[in-house]
């Protein structure tokens, strides 16, 4: 099927598989690539060593698009009474495991896209590159624009999509609240103007002159077409994949992800720092889905990450991030390749 999207991205299909950090690598966004999809390849978490090999192992693997996405935030200011009153939250949840809530570092944190991970991906001159928490300096951005690659950017308002496109990006993520992971907001942080897919949708696609992108909820065919009667150019696709053979998602995650828990996800930021949503836990239950006293993003997950080493490694998954969606249905122990084929089912009766 042929959308503008399609046209822009020079890609077959107007279906993008979501870059999800943590729980993929390179394996999955070259099986969806294969397919004449969009693969991506999240690289915010990735070590310059990292990054490297990934996009060597891009390079030689497939001379179709693949996106690479990014993070933009701004990192946070240091914030002594904040990080006091977090330590002071999860010492009971230390205590419980035998840590040392006071041997907890501050960081690390994720960094931001810069001229120096520009650097690192420049001689590869990838095609396609997408953001997430808004879009990088203009100077940057305009660095990466300069080699020819195309620019997507998530938005969860009507506002922030209208930024994005008079900012430089070339088609827009339309992310609504049913979206696993990461909320992609960056003009607000008040959860409660964040809106579903379908209504976010078609606002969307009335405020702007760019492709859009429906994200969030997405898991069928029929979802697929839901989106494209809506007036959205492609979909975004993440839960799905999460147990795909490629995908690299712990067993633990898996389980949750196919089982009736799956159904109770919320936003929290007890991870992170930042609001994402996953499968509802012992720790978000008893923290609460977002939590006041949590650091800014990314540096709430210092002191999150001791406590989830400790209880995956007695097999429990309650204060681990199980991202996911509100929609878990597709999530199929199956290959990339066969989940994008049923989702492209979607696109079929849309076709002229």
């Amino acid at each position: 099927m042929r959308t503008p999207l399609t046209t822009l991205l020079d890609i077959e299909h107007p279906l993008i598989q979501a870059p999800m950090a943590g729980v993929q690598g390179s394996a999955l966004a070259l099986a969806v690539s294969s397919t004449g999809a969009l693969g991506s390849l999240p690289c915010a978490m990735l070590t310059p060593d990292a990054l490297a090999r990934e996009l060597a192992a891009l390079h030689t693997g497939t001379s179709r698009p693949v996106n690479l996405n990014f993070f933009c935030h701004t990192p946070p200011e240091p914030d002594a009474a904040r990080d006091s009153r977090w330590r002071a939250a999860l010492a009971a949840f230390y205590a419980e495991a035998g840590l040392d809530v006071g041997a907890v570092p501050a960081g690390p944190g994720r960094v931001p896209f810069s001229h120096a991970v520009a650097a690192l991906i420049e001689p590869y001159r990838p095609r396609i590159v997408s953001f997430h928490f808004g879009l990088p300096a203009q100077d940057v951005l305009a660095r990466v624009k300069a080699w020819g690659a195309r620019v997507l950017a998530s938005a969860t308002t009507v506002e922030e999509a209208r930024w994005l496109e008079a900012h430089g990006a070339d088609a827009v993520i339309a992310q609504g609240l049913e979206a696993g992971g990461h909320r992609g907001m960056f003009m607000t942080t008040d959860v409660t103007t964040q809106i579903g897919t379908f209504a976010l949708l078609p606002q969307v696609v009335a405020a702007v002159q760019l492709p859009v992108i429906a994200a969030g909820g997405i898991a069928t065919a029929a979802g697929v077409r839901a989106a494209m009667a809506l007036g959205a150019s492609g979909v975004q696709v993440g839960t799905a994949y999460l147990c795909s053979h490629e995908a690299t998602t712990s067993d633990l995650h898996r389980q949750a992800l196919q089982s009736p828990a799956a159904r109770h996800t919320a936003l929290t930021n007890v991870f992170t720092g930042r609001p994402a949503r996953g499968i509802v836990n012992r720790v978000v239950r008893e923290l609460g889905g977002m939590c006041a006293d949590a650091p800014a993003f990314p540096l709430a997950t210092a002191g999150m990450a001791p406590l989830r080493a400790h209880w995956e490694a007695k097999g429990s998954g309650e204060f681990s991030p199980l991202w996911s969606g509100q929609n878990a249905v597709g999530c199929h122990s199956l290959s990339a390749a066969a989940i994008t084929e049923q989702l492209l089912k979607g696109f079929a009766p849309c076709s002229s």
